[in-house]
């Protein structure tokens, strides 16, 4: 028989307070000597020892607690209940000695496992907030999610671009490192300080951090650690943001800077200049650079006390000395080169001192503006521009201070607005355009950049209906301006949409370069593209968050507005690929097709009128009549079908009818010329019917193959005339010479990093003038009989050409080609010979991957397809990136293997390494 907890403690009790007879006796007079009270505790405590790890070790973890046991149960949690509060939890002082680590650990031990989320014990849930209330701050190490993130926060700040997801980390609404590596121009150190440099510009400027605060803060965690070898780039960054708000804010703001002067730069260290040949030299004036502007401002009266001096002195350093001597000879020399980086240092160094400012940025913008003088040609008719070629390199851009590039793009973008109020003639140096485009990829400078660039140049430009200077800027921002913000493109875009409705921008190039914008009234195309895109989107958006994005109202009223702008529908091929939504809404507003068959019947009935009438006047005014259907093109194609020649009327109505309306004139041809190639019977025939579409491309210039392009690839034919239409598109692109040899010799004789390069324009115009584009119908012009002589006034072109424009062209092409089946050869045929073309897209792998996701049903069981749409776009890269960029060995060693025999399947080795790289790859940033 068990016997009862009560009677053992008990007896344990009695054991330790048990007296002799004697000292029952003489109570009081006898006293236990410490060596006998410490004997006793030690009794009884052993005794009590023993008798708990005889018990079961915790109530709840007993066999005989089961919740059948009414009782039991709850008298048990009953008793907890009464106790848990006189726990005494054992305290540790926020200073120890390490002799204590060995009884810390075990303590550590059971505190992280009972806060574990995977041991899911409740404690842990309720704990996480009472930690978090007393160390704000995650000064005690707990759940990951809580912890200091600084490695993934480095990691996010190295990033480009990287500016918003840094805000969204921290939680940031804005109203609208010692080092060893010797960096050489553009190396990889020299683009992480400039970065850093950029973000730390915004978060001071935003008031997200306060300047002095970080300076003392870093101060202090470098105090007494003899950490100097990044010094030079540590005071870069911080020259970036004293240069350009020194003169608004106070000098007290800057003065900490001067002590961490103090604790990184030895006082009997005299620094040697450095070779000023070279980038990195901008960093290591970086101190001089910040000492002149601090003297400078203490230097200049209060603008509340205008007449009082300041007695403030800011002695220069004997460690600076030799560098500000430079400074003063280099200021005396009027002559500046631009073969070294000396323009860059005093731009940096005086760009708060107007008098000492002026020089070397005068030479800047001379060497950019070009003598006034001079001038050159550029591609088209009497097309002149200024003389100067040679943009200012990134180096050299990169290498000035935000304060310096805000000057020069101030400059320049003042120079045209004046060159665009006087009506130049002479169109804007190339050196100036690349290098103003360079300079509107700063962030750090987007107030006088890109944002300038929106609100300020482009309104200013159109109201002095400059054409010119307007489709500069528009071909800056097709070929150059890569990496905008999306809400500046949106802006952009819908600007320009709506200068393009005037009547005065009726201009065949204007509207060859016309944008990819959000809603179109008129053009059918734009609209297109835009729900194309907008399906890739959601369906890769609602692949990953299991949800119907498309479902809201915002995207409805998008629809409902394109249709109500540009009534269309869509082929059977291309709305299966649709997310549902969409199907769903196309087939509920289901336009009628238009009949073929009666657009065949009008062309004849029109082609009548043109053989019957007699007065030029009345033929022209008839043809080119607004509102007229647009058929004329295809009356131009008959001419040519049967007569082989158009005569001088047909070239004035083409005038007549504007480049604005030759849209849809382009557009019903490519729906003629599908049903024409649908009915033409014998080789023959359909040999003549491409000979005179390519004649009527090339030989006549009267439409450019990337509008036609567009305008068929758009089109939404079914079955057996989706196949035609396709065809067409490839015999036009393939069958004739004409684009195949401009594609290859672009490619082969031209890189996509412009940026890098000085001789831009020179093998631009030597590409023109192998491959002169005629943009005024200049070859219809010498055919008619008899021929006329034209003079066309060409807008100028500084970037694109028919390869660079047929580009995002092939980007709907090649989805078209994959909705549709009996195609697949076909488009493997395209990506043979034109797939080189992908060497110039601006995101080639992101477009790589959409394609690949948005198209995996369809390409799923096509192999061959699939690994040549990789195979094309990745192999046009491989001389402008280093091997194993994208692709791992295997996957090129295997993946790309295109015999049919031998088909790769991945098995689970190839799949572990996979994450091992990405692992890897992921540690090697934020560790």
């Amino acid at each position: 028989m068990a016997v009862p907890m009560e009677t053992q403690l008990q007896s344990i009790f009695e054991d330790v307070v048990k007296t002799e007879v004697i000292e029952e006796a003489f109570a009081g007079m006898f006293m236990d000597t410490p060596e006998d009270e410490r004997t006793k505790l030690i009794s009884c405590l052993g005794a009590f020892r023993q008798y708990w790890g005889s018990l079961p070790q915790a109530l709840i973890g007993s066999e005989t607690l089961e919740w059948e046991r009414t009782q039991l149960w709850c008298l048990t949690f009953r008793f907890i209940r009464k106790i848990i509060g006189g726990v005494d939890y054992k305290t540790i002082p926020n200073q120890v000695s390490s002799a204590v680590v060995q009884q810390l650990l075990p303590a550590r031990e059971v505190v992280e496992y009972i806060l574990d989320r995977n041991a899911c014990l409740l404690p842990a849930y309720f704990a996480v907030t009472e930690i978090r209330k007393l160390y704000p701050e995650g000064q005690l190490s707990h759940w990951d999610l809580f912890e200091p993130q600084t490695g993934l926060l480095r990691y996010v700040l190295e990033q480009p671009y990287s500016r918003d997801m840094v805000c969204n980390m921290l939680g940031l609404n804005k109203q609208r490192s010692e080092t060893e590596e010797q960096f050489d121009d553009g190396g990889t150190s020299q683009l992480l300080w400039q970065h850093l440099s950029s973000q730390l510009i915004f978060f001071v400027l935003f008031q997200f951090a306060s300047f002095p605060h970080m300076v003392l803060s870093l101060h202090q965690k470098l105090a007494g650690r003899g950490l100097i070898k990044g010094r030079d780039h540590l005071m870069w960054v911080l020259l970036q943001f004293i240069s350009g708000s020194i003169q608004k804010n106070a000098l007290a703001d800057f003065l900490p800077v001067m002590k961490l002067f103090d604790l990184l730069y030895p006082e009997k260290e005299c620094i040697p200049v450095p070779d000023i040949n070279k980038p990195q030299s901008t960093h290591s004036f970086a101190m001089t650079c910040i000492w002149i502007h601090l003297n400078r401002k203490a230097q200049t009266p209060d603008p509340q006390t205008p007449t009082a001096k300041s007695k403030l002195q800011i002695p220069i350093p004997h460690s600076l000395k030799l560098h500000h001597e430079f400074l003063q000879q280099s200021l005396r020399n009027k002559s500046l080169p631009m073969t070294d980086y000396k323009i860059a240092l005093l731009c940096n160094a005086y760009s708060t001192n107007p008098e000492c400012f002026t020089l070397p940025m005068g030479v800047l913008v001379e060497t950019i503006y070009g003598n006034g003088t001079m001038r050159i040609t550029l591609p088209g008719t009497n097309c002149m521009a200024s003389c100067s070629t040679t943009p200012l390199p990134m180096n050299l851009l990169d290498s000035l201070t935000v304060h310096a590039k805000m000057s020069l793009i101030h400059s320049i973008a003042t120079r045209v607005i004046k060159l665009a109020h006087a009506k130049s003639s002479i169109a804007l140096a190339p050196a100036l355009v690349e290098t103003y485009s360079r300079l509107l990829v700063y962030m750090e400078i987007e107030s006088l950049g890109i944002k300038g660039f929106i609100s300020q140049l482009l309104p200013n430009v159109f109201k002095s209906h400059a054409w010119g200077i307007l489709h500069t800027l528009l071909e800056m921002f097709s070929y150059r301006m890569h990496h905008i913000q999306p809400h500046y493109r949106v802006q952009l875009l819908s600007h320009l949409h709506s200068l393009a409705a005037v009547p005065q921008t009726n201009q065949n190039q204007l509207h060859l370069c016309d944008p990819k914008t959000v809603l179109s009234a008129e053009s059918e195309e734009l609209n297109r593209a835009l729900i194309l895109t907008l399906a890739r989107a959601t369906h890769i958006t609602d692949f990953f968050t299991g949800s119907d994005s498309i479902q809201g109202t915002w995207c409805k009223d998008i629809l409902q507005t394109i249709m109500n702008f540009t009534p269309h529908n869509w082929a059977s091929h291309t709305l299966s690929c649709f997310p549902a939504p969409l199907q769903a809404f196309f087939k509920q507003n289901n336009v009628p097709q238009e009949s073929r068959f009666n657009l065949k019947k009008n062309v004849e009935e029109e082609y009548r009128k043109w053989k019957s009438m007699t007065n030029e006047n009345d033929i022209i005014t008839h043809f080119s009549m607004q509102g007229s259907p647009p058929l004329f093109l295809c009356l131009l194609w008959k001419m040519l079908l049967e007569t082989d020649h158009i005569n001088q009327i047909g070239f004035r109505v083409l005038e007549r009818i504007g480049a604005r309306a030759l849209v849809a004139h382009v557009r019903t041809f490519a729906d003629f010329l599908v049903y024409e190639f649908s009915t033409s019977a014998g080789g023959q025939q359909l040999n003549k019917c491409i000979e005179i579409l390519n004649d009527m491309v090339w030989k006549y210039n009267i439409v450019t193959l990337d509008r036609l392009i567009l305008c068929l690839a758009m089109r939404s034919h079914e079955g057996n005339e989706a196949q035609v239409c396709y065809f067409i598109i490839q015999l036009l692109l393939l069958k004739p010479n004409d684009f195949r040899n401009r594609v290859s010799d672009f490619v082969k004789e031209n890189a996509p990093e412009h940026w890098l390069q000085s001789d831009w324009h020179t093998k631009h115009m030597s590409y023109h003038k192998k491959y002169p584009e005629k943009l005024y119908f200049e070859g219809l012009a010498e055919q008619v009989n008899p021929p006329m002589q034209l003079q066309p006034q060409y807008l100028p072109i500084y970037f694109g050409n028919v390869c660079l424009r047929f580009l995002p062209v092939f980007d709907i092409v090649i989805h078209r080609f994959l909705e549709l089946l009996p195609v697949s050869k076909s488009l493997e045929t395209l990506l043979d010979h034109l797939g080189g073309l992908y060497k110039f897209h601006d995101r080639p792998v992101t477009y790589l991957y959409n394609t690949l996701h948005y198209y995996e049903r369809q390409l799923r069981d096509r192999t061959n397809l699939k690994r040549k749409l990789v195979h094309a776009i990745m192999s046009s890269l491989k001389d402008n990136r280093t091997p194993g960029w994208c692709l791992s060995e295997t996957y090129l060693k295997f993946g790309m293997n295109p015999r049919e025999d031998n088909v790769w399947v991945p098995d689970d080795t190839y799949y572990c390494k996979l994450i091992g790289r990405l692992v890897d790859n992921i540690l090697c940033f934020v560790l």
